[in-house]
């Protein structure tokens, strides 16, 4: 058995990347040999209104260091704003089909990216259920079948939307930053649908800074892989799926001469609840991450009482 196992989560935020990213991303899979765990936005892609988020500490120094008007474009970063966002789950369910039938595994990263991810911890859980409910429709809509797994936009998780999660009976959700599976606990409350973490930076958090030159940053991944417990890397379409795609190419056939096992999160999941004492109970807490503005969802201390 490898001596690392690597899960490669792929979050879908807007049309663009769903149009562009999310099939180059497809046919470099094939051509490695791997599976991935896709998550996609369903509905409006208002990637505009973000730019509400220039009064948060340290937007604008990441929009330098990533390049964002190249990466996502000049009319994604209008959509919502000059006209209305494109809804991607129509616009694109053969694309997001195509995924699925090739063998990857596929969830929900939200319905309204930009709404999930600046709105959440605003929302009553009545208009929670109702956001979370219009990705899961759309994800009926689109595959046929309900949704297993999400995966939150901008790794946001409340109380409402955990407890619209276990409403909606998941295997497993990944919106967390942290160090391996764990059962989230909340202000007090412990919730039943299993939290397997992003364990590794985002390339988006370490490109443009000094001390993670772009010739070095393949290694430096390689360096944070752990042997002790399940390494997830989250990669996003419109990065590595199309700005950053020569890199990502370049490190997944890295991976692949080091033999590197691949796993998708259903896998984990799946490994962890069938493993009696396996995932242990955590505080799910905000939190910072270096090189991302904002706070996230993070996994804390352990609880052995609860």
């Amino acid at each position: 058995m490898p001596d690392i196992v690597l899960a490669i989560k792929v979050d879908v935020d807007t049309e663009r990347g769903t149009r562009i990213g999310v099939p180059a991303l497809a046919r470099l899979f094939d051509e490695i040999g791997i599976r991935a765990t896709f998550f996609f936005s369903l509905g409006p892609d208002n990637t505009g209104r973000a730019l509400r988020r220039v009064f948060r500490p340290g937007f604008l120094q990441k929009v330098r260091r990533t390049s964002v008007v190249s990466t996502y474009g000049l009319r994604t970063l209008l959509n919502g704003v000059l006209w209305p966002g494109p809804h991607i789950g129509r616009r694109h369910g053969p694309i997001m089909r195509a995924i699925r039938d090739a063998g990857h595994e596929v969830g929900i990263h939200c319905y309204d990216h930009i709404r999930w991810q600046d709105g959440l911890h605003g929302m009553r859980i009545g208009e929670v259920r109702r956001e979370f409910g219009r990705a899961r429709a759309e994800f009926a809509q689109v595959f046929g079948s309900q949704a297993k797994a999400a995966a939150a936009a901008g790794w946001q998780a409340s109380v409402n939307s955990l407890t619209a999660y276990d409403e909606a009976e998941l295997v497993y959700a990944s919106d967390a930053r942290g160090t391996s599976p764990f059962f989230p606990v909340m202000e007090g409350e412990r919730f039943r649908t299993l939290q397997i973490p992003t364990t590794l930076p985002t390339l988006d958090e370490l490109l443009g800074r000094p001390d993670f030159p772009d010739e070095q940053l393949a290694t430096h991944y390689f360096s944070l892989l752990q042997r002790t417990t399940v390494n997830v890397l989250t990669v996003h379409a419109e990065i590595e799926g199309m700005a950053k795609y020569g890199w990502f190419r370049e490190f997944l056939t890295r991976a692949v001469s080091m033999r590197l096992e691949f796993v998708t999160l259903m896998d984990i999941a799946q490994d962890v609840l069938a493993t009696p004492g396996r995932a242990v109970a955590s505080e799910l807490l905000l939190g910072e991450v270096d090189g991302r503005s904002g706070t996230l969802a993070v996994q804390g201390n352990v609880l052995r009482d609860v």
